[in-house]
Parts: structure tokens; C-alpha cells; sequence
């Protein structure tokens, strides 16, 4: 396992307790009655896409190991991936702050950003496993 699939590695799995405290701060702001449904449902969809996008990743960087991807190469991809899935799931928490339904926020271009970010890291996983 190179420096970059290590550390990256590190990093996403010390992010998982941060989505796990997400699920409980979920559970607590729907018991207190803090959020709205619309809210809710946004809350939920950013967590929900969080947790998905660590397991991406975290699948992303094995399969970077298994290809001997150079450590530039990986710390690329897993810098987008990480984006990606910062911004993916953190538009869906902006949006339930500032955005209103039907209307577009920049919380939608955030997730949007996330998830173009996502598809270069994994185009780029793709063609750097297909040519090692």
C-alpha cells in the first residue's frame, strides 16, 4: 500500500464516526421537532449520500492499491473524491438551510459540483486502472 492509498485511506475512515454522528444528530433534531419536512428530507438525503460516498471512496482507493496506481496519480483522485463527497452531500445540508422547495440554491450547484468532481475521480480510477 503506497503513502497516498494509506493516508487517504485514514482519512475516509476517520470521517465515518462523522457520519454516524449524523445519523444520532438526526435522530435528536426530529425528536425535538427542529426541522421542517422539507428540511428533513434534505437532512436525510445528505446523510444518507455521506455514508454511500465513504464507501465509494473507501472501495475507490482499494481498487487504486490493487491497480500499484503511483501515489500522485491516487492522491488526485482521492482529493476529487473527497470533494466530490464533501460537496455532494454538504449541498443537500445548504440547501436545507437557505434553499426553499421548487427553488434553486446554491446548495443545488454545490451537489451538482459534487458530482461532476465524483465522475472525473472515478473516469480518471477507470483509465488509470485499464492502462497499469
Amino acid at each position: 500500500m503506497s503513502t497516498a492509498d494509506k493516508w487517504l485511506t485514514v482519512i475516509a475512515l476517520v470521517s465515518v464516526p462523522t457520519v454516524m454522528f449524523g445519523g444520532y444528530a438526526l435522530m435528536r433534531l426530529t425528536g425535538a421537532g427542529k426541522l421542517n419536512a422539507y428540511q428533513l428530507s434534505l437532512f436525510k438525503a445528505g446523510h444518507a449520500h455521506a455514508g454511500v460516498l465513504l464507501v465509494l471512496t473507501l472501495t475507490s482507493l482499494g481498487i487504486a492499491a490493487r491497480a500499484g496506481l503511483s501515489d500522485p496519480y491516487t492522491w488526485v483522485v482521492g482529493a476529487l473524491l473527497a470533494a466530490g463527497t464533501i460537496s455532494q452531500s454538504g449541498g443537500f445540508f445548504l440547501h436545507a438551510a437557505i434553499g426553499r422547495p421548487g427553488k434553486w440554491s446554491v446548495g443545488n450547484t454545490l451537489t451538482v459540483l459534487g458530482a461532476a468532481e465524483l465522475t472525473v475521480a472515478l473516469l480518471a480510477l477507470a483509465y488509470g486502472v485499464a492502462t497499469s
